[in-house]
C-alpha cells in the first residue's frame, strides 16, 4: 500500500448518499453514480471539504479500524472521472434510449413545483385513483371498447390521424409528471425516446435520482402515474355526468373524452407492468435496494437455462446481494410478464389496429388511381408507422447482439 501523500484532490461536484450499507457516489452532470463501502464515503466527503490524501487517509482508518489506500481509491474516482481534471468543459451525461436530450432540464424552482408532490397531495392522488377503479367497478359501461372509442369520427381515417397526437400529447403529459416531481424535490431530468417490448415511448431520464436519500426517490417516480391519474379522473368524472344524465354535452364531446379515456387508461395501465422497465418497476428496485435488477435477472435466467458463460458467471458472483436475492423471483415474473404484454397488446392495442387495416384495404382496393387509395395508405402507414419502427429497431438490436457474440467467440 503506498503511502498518502499530503497533495490535496479537487473532486467534481459529486453527491454522496447513504443507502443502506453502502454509499451512493456520483457526478449529477455526467450521470455517473457508483456505490461503494462507507469507508470510501468518509474518503470522499474528506477530499470534498479539501483535506489532504494523509489527512483523508487517517479519517478513514479511524473509521475502518484498519489502514486505508487512499492513493489507490483517489485513481479509481479519476477512473471514474470523477476528479476533476481542471479543463472547466462540461460533462456530457451518457445517453440512456435511443433518442435523448444531451443537457438536464431544470427550469421550474423547487419551491414553486414542491406543493404539487407534498403529503396533502399525494393523499388526493390516492383518493382519485380509488375513484377510478370504484367507477369502473360500478360503471363497467365506463371501461374502454378500444376498436369503438379509440375513433373519434365515423371516418376511420380521420380518426387514425387524431389517435397518433392524442397519444403523443398523453405520453408527453406523463413524462412531464416525471419532471415536476424531480424539480419537486431539486433535481434535474431529461426526455427521450426508446422501445419497451412492442412500442416506442418516451421517457424521462431520472438517474439523478440517486443524489438524494431512497424515500425521496418515490416521488420522481411515481410523478408520472400522479398526472395520470389526475387526468384519468377528471375524465372519468366528466364522462359520469354524461352517463347519469347530469350533463348533455355535444356527441362529439362525449366521443372525445371516450377517446382520452381510452388512451389514458392503456398508457397508466402500461407503467403498472412491473415485469417492463416502467414506472412500477422503478419502485420496485427503489423498495428493494437493488442496483442492477434487470440485468442480474438476465444473468440468473441464463444460469437456469444452463447458458450461463464463464464471464457470466464470474459477473453473477460480484452482483449486489440485494439483486441476487430479488432476482431469484423477479426473473419468473419477468418471464411470465410476456403474457401479460401480449394481454395488454390484445385488449388496448390490437383491436384498433385490425380496424384500420380492414378500412384501409376496402379503401386500397380502389387502386392507386383514386383518391380513396391514397387516403387510406397515408392514414394507415401513419397508425401503423410506430410498431413498423419498433419491428426495424428490435431487428437491429437482436443483429447487434448476434455480431457481438461473435466477436467475442473469435478473440
Amino acid at each position: 500500500m503506498s503511502a498518502p501523500s499530503e497533495s490535496r484532490v479537487r473532486l467534481r461536484p459529486l453527491s454522496v448518499v447513504s443507502d443502506g450499507d453502502e454509499v451512493v457516489v456520483g457526478d449529477p452532470e455526467s450521470g455517473t453514480f457508483v456505490t461503494i463501502p462507507p469507508v470510501g464515503g468518509v474518503v470522499v466527503r474528506a477530499l470534498q471539504r479539501g483535506a489532504g490524501q494523509r489527512e483523508a487517509a487517517e479519517e478513514a482508518e479511524a473509521f475502518a479500524g484498519e489502514p486505508v489506500d487512499v492513493a489507490a481509491f483517489v485513481e479509481v474516482l479519476r477512473e471514474l472521472g470523477f476528479v476533476d481534471d481542471g479543463s472547466g468543459e462540461p460533462r456530457e451525461a451518457e445517453r440512456t434510449a435511443a433518442i435523448q436530450n444531451k443537457r438536464w432540464l431544470a427550469g421550474l424552482s423547487p419551491r414553486v413545483a414542491a406543493p404539487f408532490f407534498g403529503r396533502a397531495a399525494w393523499t388526493v392522488y390516492g383518493v382519485l385513483a380509488l375513484f377510478c377503479v370504484g367507477t369502473f367497478l360500478t360503471v363497467p359501461g365506463l371501461w374502454p371498447s378500444p376498436g369503438e372509442d379509440a375513433f373519434l369520427t365515423g371516418d376511420i381515417g380521420s380518426s387514425a390521424l387524431l389517435l397518433v397526437p392524442f397519444a403523443l400529447l398523453s405520453m408527453a403529459l406523463h413524462e412531464g409528471g416525471h419532471w415536476l416531481a424531480a424539480r419537486a424535490i431539486g433535481i434535474n431530468a431529461r426526455f427521450g425516446v426508446d422501445r419497451r417490448s412492442v412500442l416506442l415511448v418516451f421517457e424521462t431520464d431520472l438517474t439523478q435520482v440517486w443524489t438524494v436519500p431512497r424515500r425521496r426517490r418515490y416521488v420522481p417516480l411515481l410523478g408520472g402515474l400522479a398526472v395520470d391519474v389526475v387526468v384519468l379522473s377528471l375524465l372519468l368524472g366528466a364522462r359520469l355526468l354524461v352517463h347519469t344524465g347530469v350533463w348533455t354535452p355535444p356527441g362529439v364531446v362525449d366521443a372525445t373524452l371516450a377517446v382520452w379515456v381510452y388512451v389514458k387508461l392503456a398508457g397508466l395501465l402500461w407503467q403498472c407492468m412491473v415485469f417492463l422497465r416502467s414506472d412500477l418497476y422503478a419502485v420496485l428496485v427503489n423498495a428493494l435496494g437493488c442496483r442492477n435488477l434487470w440485468r442480474v435477472k438476465t444473468l440468473l435466467l441464463r444460469r437456469a437455462f444452463g447458458r450461463l458463460t464463464a464471464e457470466q458467471r464470474a459477473e453473477l458472483a460480484g452482483a449486489a446481494p440485494a439483486d441476487v436475492r430479488a432476482g431469484l423471483w423477479f426473473r419468473w415474473v419477468w418471464l411470465a410478464g410476456s403474457a401479460g404484454v401480449l394481454a395488454w397488446f390484445a385488449v388496448f392495442a390490437l383491436p384498433p389496429i385490425v380496424t384500420v387495416v380492414d378500412w384501409a384495404a376496402d379503401m386500397l382496393a380502389g387502386g392507386p388511381l383514386s383518391g380513396r387509395f391514397w387516403y387510406g395508405a397515408l392514414c394507415a402507414g401513419l397508425l401503423l408507422l410506430p410498431q413498423v419502427l419498433v419491428v426495424v429497431v428490435a431487428v437491429k438490436q437482436v443483429l447487434r447482439r448476434r455480431a457481438e457474440r461473435r466477436a467475442e467467440a473469435s478473440r
